[in-house]
């Protein structure tokens, strides 16, 4: 029997998840800071006094266009997954990992709002086994192989509002370190 890897896993802060879904994506608490998706966001739209690439109280909530450009910062690219297809192991055998963007409660200690807003999530491979690294999670939670993960995103897939992205690497060496985990 395989011993448990150790798997880093950052845990959810304010609303920070897009950042944690990066850290725990490379497995390296110093991937990325709060000021480097702020700087992206600054970048992506200089000219504005109300970023729409994050809260408007600066506590996070990035948007897509901020997990692509830091993404790429590491020679990654993001490809959205058309959810009217569907996926395959051949689809993500070929990829670094997986990012999911779903769908969650608004709340502020026990009081739930009657809105939802959206969380991002990655899921990674680990001695073939792949994991949920969900930041509102406790610890990284085990899905399965690789047809139990076609089996866990079919059923996030077939929601609302869940959007699923593959993170494919344009330069293995940026990689290396995450792999060694």
């Amino acid at each position: 029997m395989k011993a448990k890897p150790f798997i880093y896993h950052e845990k959810q802060s304010k609303q920070l998840c897009a950042l944690h879904t990066l850290n725990n994506l490379f497995q390296n608490a110093n991937t990325f800071t709060k000021a480097q998706l702020d700087e992206l966001c600054l970048q992506l739209t200089p000219n504005s006094w109300i970023n729409p690439h994050r809260s408007m109280f600066g506590l996070g909530n990035y948007d897509i266009n901020v997990v692509m450009a830091a993404l790429q910062l590491k020679q990654c690219d993001l490809v959205w997954w058309d959810k009217r297809r569907k996926i395959s192991a051949r689809d993500i055998n070929g990829s670094f990992g997986l990012i999911l963007n779903l769908p969650s409660p608004s709340k502020v200690g026990n009081l739930i709002f009657p809105f939802s807003t959206k969380h991002w999530l990655a899921i990674r491979q680990f001695n073939s086994v792949f994991y949920n690294l969900d930041s509102k999670l406790p610890c990284p939670e085990p899905i399965g192989d690789v047809n139990q993960l076609i089996e866990h995103l079919t059923k996030h897939l077939n929601e609302d509002d869940c959007e699923l992205f593959l993170v494919n690497s344009t330069k293995p060496c940026t990689l290396a370190v995450a792999e060694q985990m």
